[in-house]
């Protein structure tokens, strides 16, 4: 039995399939069952929540490998979770973490990301670390603005990155959780076209069909406090600050080749991912015409 925690998640959910199309049993661990209303039946679940350790041992129970997707800043859920998975008896872990750990300095955003590698590390169970860069869903940030005809805000100008479909991510997940050969592996895990914020939208403009206005943020801090409305937690919002600000320096964009190299195939193209979420951004009104 292979647990897979964030399974209602933009990767969560797509290893959920993904593991239940190769016929392995999957439980999922699920704050609000009413989420996975639409995963098949056979798919376990279990109601618990990572920030609640009262509620780890029943997840775990009988658990062979397990999928970690810690939520927030805090580091706690990774020491509790780890502490459930040992006293169960599991054998394998993959651990979601993040591309940042690998600055140099290591950025905010990377820093509790590393704490959690050293704990799952700790365990002493083998374990995988997984560390995608940025993901094709957070162009969902865009949908309200799209579908109001309002400019996307673009926080990084010239910055480039390789963003990577989150089906890809979970392949690779499965591909660990199932398979021997990557015990004590870190991938770094990529797409393999870089781009600008103001492309990305125009790929997504071609696919609607329909111009899409593009607004380069004056500074980062105008990014943040677009995201954040109400304003965020500090350490985050410095964190997040600080990642625009990276961004925007780097105008090359990190692109590795370890999902075509574990999957056999390249990965997912963000024009595929647009037009199979193409729906997502448009109006009732669009589809009528």
């Amino acid at each position: 039995m292979i647990l897979v925690t964030g399974a209602t998640g933009n990767v969560g959910r797509e290893l959920v399939r993904e593991l239940d199309r190769r016929g392995h049993a999957v439980r999922m661990l699920v704050r609000d069952p009413a989420r996975a209303a639409d995963v098949p039946e056979r798919v376990a679940r279990v109601v618990g929540d990572l920030t609640e350790s009262s509620t780890l041992a029943t997840a775990f129970e009988g658990i062979d490998a397990a999928f970690l997707l810690l939520p927030g800043l805090a580091v706690t859920p990774a020491a509790d979770a780890v502490a459930a998975a040992q006293l169960a008896g599991v054998r394998r872990l993959v651990l979601l973490s993040s591309f940042n750990v690998l600055g140099d300095p290591m950025p905010m955003m990377g820093r509790w990301h590393h704490e959690r590698e050293q704990i799952v590390r700790g365990s002493g169970i083998p374990a995988t670390i997984l560390r995608p860069g940025g993901y094709m869903t957070n162009a969902l940030e865009w949908v309200a603005a799209v579908r109001s005809g309002e400019p996307v805000l673009d926080p990084s100008g010239p910055g480039r990155y390789a963003p990577i479909d989150p089906a890809d991510i979970a392949a690779v997940a499965a591909v660990a959780l199932t398979e021997d050969g990557h015990a004590g592996a870190e991938y770094v895990l990529t797409g393999d076209e870089a781009f600008t914020i103001a492309e990305q939208v125009a790929v997504l403009a071609a696919t609607l069909g329909h111009d899409i206005p593009v607004r380069t943020a004056a500074t980062p801090e105008e990014a943040v406090r677009a995201r954040y409305s109400n304003g965020a937690p500090p350490a985050l919002a410095e964190a997040i600050l600080e990642g625009f600000t990276l961004m925007r320096a780097d105008t090359v964009g990190l692109r590795t080749d370890t999902v075509e190299k574990l999957l056999g195939r390249r990965p997912a193209r963000f024009a595929d991912w647009c037009a199979r979420n193409a729906g997502r951004f448009r109006t009732s009104a669009d589809t009528e015409h």
